[in-house]
């Protein structure tokens, strides 16, 4: 019989808490394609685990349009299953979302924001992603940081080759 999966209810932060969390992560890369462009990515479920290989699927669970209160459930390596609640959806600008429930007890609080702007190139995305622990994680955090920024860095560059390649000659 197949294990029945438990999920932990987070806090249900708002989108300030990308600025106020305890642990916060930005980052931007400047892309060469239009903030549209950028928007029809992040809406490709599939296409997450091209770029943020911490991913390895992406299930909207609510229906077409995209908004406020859309659903989608994300897992990751190492077992880490978020449903996650969009908090804005404002294409080509900025969307944002956060952790109704985490698999795991260790998360208290997750969001992350996407801002985007035009450049003369294409657009700049900033990245923030923000979150709160409990438990020995709380130890291990502020010594992770730095890792864990280099790794989200690493996935705006993975970003950044993804969408090099997707549009190419677009």
């Amino acid at each position: 019989m197949p294990k029945t999966l438990t999920m932990h209810p987070c806090e249900p932060v708002g989108i300030d808490f990308v600025d106020t969390a305890p642990y916060r992560y930005a980052n931007s890369v400047d892309l060469a394609i239009t903030p549209e462009q950028l928007f029809e990515v992040l809406a490709d479920a599939d296409a997450w685990p091209r770029w943020a290989s911490v991913i390895t699927h992406v299930a909207w669970t609510t229906p077409l349009p995209r908004d406020v209160g859309t659903r989608r459930t994300v897992t990751m390596r190492g077992g880490l299953i978020g449903d996650e609640e969009f908090l804005a959806w404002e294409p080509p600008t900025m969307m944002s979302f956060r952790f109704n429930e985490a698999s795991t007890r260790t998360v208290c609080a997750f969001a992350e924001r996407y801002d985007v702007v035009p450049t003369a190139g294409g657009c700049r995305l900033t990245w923030t992603l923000a979150l709160d622990v409990r438990g020995a994680s709380k130890v291990g955090m502020p010594l992770g940081r730095p890792v864990m920024n280099a790794v989200f860095r690493r996935f705006l560059t993975n970003l950044r080759r993804y969408t090099d390649e997707r549009f190419a000659g677009a």
